[in-house]
């Protein structure tokens, strides 16, 4: 992780806040994402991407 990924925003699974920094212990969030935006749609992001890798699976078997 580079040095600004302090000031990016994080995605806290525990509480469903966004925060900006490393406010929360690493197994509590996800990210880093660019904008407060982005944090906000994580858990969309994570659903759509856990789709998508199911149905890549299921076409490899």
């Amino acid at each position: 992780m580079g040095p600004d990924a302090e000031h990016k925003y994080w995605y806290n699974m525990r509480t469903g806040a966004v925060e900006q920094g490393f406010v929360s212990p690493s197994y509590d969030r996800v990210g880093p994402f660019d904008t407060r935006e982005e944090a906000a749609h994580a858990l969309e992001k994570l659903r759509a991407n856990s789709a998508k890798w199911a149905e890549e699976d299921a076409r490899e078997d």
